[in-house]
Order: C-alpha cells, then structure tokens, then sequence
C-alpha cells in the first residue's frame, strides 16, 4: 500500500453525453445509491486523486466531495465534459490548486458527433476561457484517440498551445467501465501515421517555458505506446501495469478495485464496511491483484506510464533526445 500514489473516484455512472467509445452513460446510477462523499475519509493522505464519472459535475453534492478531498489530496484532478461551466467555475474559485481537463474528442463538429451532446465543445471551450480568468492555472483539455479522431489531434493541439493550456490524452479501451466491448483498438495506416505526426508536434513543442516544453516531450513518450496500439503491435511494448499496486479505482457505489480496464469489475472491499487498509490487505485484494499479474490486456493508460517514467527516468530522457536530434536532421523517429 505504500506504492500506490493514485486513485480515480468514479463518483456517478449517470451523464448528459451519449460518447460513442462509453457507454456508461446507458446504466445511470441513481442518486440515492451513489456512495455518500463521508466515505472518502477513509482514503490515506498524499493521494492524487482524479474525481470523474460519468459527469461527476451531475451529483448535487459535488462540492462536498471536494471539501473532504482538498486538504488531503497531494493533486486533486477533476475529469468533466464542461458542460456545466458555473458550477466548475465556482469550484475552481473555491478550490485553485485543483487540475482540470474537460474532455473532448476533436474540434466543434467532430467532438458533438461523437460525445453525442448538442453544443458539447462550444460549452467546454466556454469553461476553459472562464477558467482563464480563475487563479486555477493547471487546467486544459482531454482527448481519447481512437481512429475516428485522429483527423484532429494536431488541430486541437495547435489551439491548445494558443490558448495556453494542457492537452491530456488518452486512448481508446473495451473494459466494465466504458460498458463497452467492440471499440476498435487498432487502426489502420493513416491513423498510427497521424498520430505519429501529433508525437512530433509534441517533440518540437512550441510551447513556453522549459517546465511546458518537457510536459510535451514526457507526453510523446506516452503516446508512442499510443502509436504501437494503434498499429496493432505484438505484447511486450508497455511497461508494467500498476494497477493496485501505484492506483485504484472506487465506483459510485463505494468498491474498491485495482483499474477500471479489466473485462469484469474486480472488487476488492467496500469503503463503506470497511477501512482502506483492510481493504488493500484482505484476501479479495491477494485475489484481485493474481488476476492484475495473471492479465494480459496491457492497457494503455497514462497512469502507468506516468510511474513508469518517475522510476526509469533515464529511458525516457534518452528516448526523447535521441529523437530529437532525428527530427533536427530529417531522420525518421523511432516509434
């Protein structure tokens, strides 16, 4: 339990988009059921947390959440859609030293078509330049790529680096949580070749400052795993997971499990009957993490790369100049 630095609270199932790559949105929970924000007492101190969903901005009672997990958390994260700008707003005046990324899947017309919500980007770009004008600096967007979005990555990138702001990403996945099975995980050639072009963009960074620039290169380190899903590559290319061990995930109803990737949702423990401590240490836990070591999705999360990178610093760094200078001579870079 000393490992684990990291933990998502998936606060609610029910949301207001209808995405195309997540289906949670088809079995909301209701409010009542949704475990009350006290539990989350129970977490150890100095976590990262991510609260997201669902729409997490959906439950009433958000802000008691963020009350509890403010003083405690070492970087408190909340995922959202934007669509609900005076609410996040209020939350990041209360609260400025939270990360916001508001999720979106490309520009205006592609974004609303596949998030499935009418005017979804012009509301999520509409609480990014309210936030702007917050003391909450750490905010951007998110995108998951898959091959229907690829088109584009550079565009929303390029916007995010005029406006200033972070551009998180992800990638798609089948798993319990996106209720979801039949997402196409590889694409075919013109995807992997752009987002290959998007990992050079983030290697030139044109980004200021030294801290925003090395933000870009640490995430084409990330995105070449990207690359290699999306090219269909044989296993062996990720670093090892860390599910359970550096994160965990709480559902809305208050289990406890080691990753939000697997097929089958595998809980190890309740918060509300029982401690985190017991929880993390009793026999359903030992069970959960046999199947974590026996599993052979290698999910490409940027979690695990994140602790991947603080541990083997020196790869990462030798990843990143090697093809740098591939880039400054016109040589291909390694993917």
């Amino acid at each position: 339990m000393r490992n684990i630095v990291q933990a998502s609270l998936i606060v609610t199932n029910r949301c207001n988009a209808r995405c195309q790559m997540c289906e949670i949105w088809k079995y909301p929970t209701e409010p009542s059921e949704e475990i009350d924000p006290k539990y989350y007492e129970k977490l150890p101190p100095g976590l990262r947390i991510n609260v997201t969903g669902g729409e997490p901005m959906i439950r009433s009672d958000i802000e008691e959440t963020f009350k509890i997990l403010y003083p405690k958390a070492y970087l408190l994260e909340l995922s959202t859609n934007g669509y609900f700008t005076d609410r996040i707003v209020h939350l990041a005046e209360k609260y400025p030293n939270i990360l916001i990324r508001v999720s979106v899947e490309g520009l205006s017309a592609l974004n609303d078509k596949l998030r499935g919500i009418p005017n979804g980007f012009d509301h999520a770009l509409r609480t990014i330049l309210e936030l702007k004008k917050t003391k909450c600096k750490n905010i951007g967007f998110s995108v998951v790529i898959s091959p229907q979005n690829v088109s584009d990555l550079l565009h929303l990138y390029e916007l995010c680096c005029y406006l200033g702001i972070e551009l998180g990403n992800s990638v798609m996945h089948n798993s319990w949580y996106f209720h979801k099975m039949d997402n196409p995980i590889a694409g075919d050639e013109r995807t992997w070749r752009m987002e290959n072009e998007f990992i050079k963009a983030h290697l030139r960074s044109s980004r200021r400052g030294i801290k925003n620039k090395l933000k870009d290169y640490a995430r084409a380190y990330f995105n070449m795993s990207i690359s290699k899903r999306l090219r269909g590559d044989p296993p062996g290319y990720r670093p090892p997971c860390g599910a359970g061990t550096d994160f965990f995930f709480v559902d809305p109803w208050g289990n406890v499990s080691p990753c939000n990737g697997s097929d089958d949702e595998w809980i190890m423990g309740n918060l509300k009957d029982n401690s985190f401590e017991n929880i993390m240490n009793s026999e359903k836990a030992k069970e959960a993490m046999e199947k974590v070591r026996n599993c052979k999705k290698e999910c490409c999360f940027v979690v695990t790369e994140r602790h991947d990178i603080v541990r083997r610093p020196w790869k990462v760094f030798y990843w990143i100049l090697k093809n740098k200078i591939k880039l400054a001579l016109n040589f291909p870079v390694e993917f």
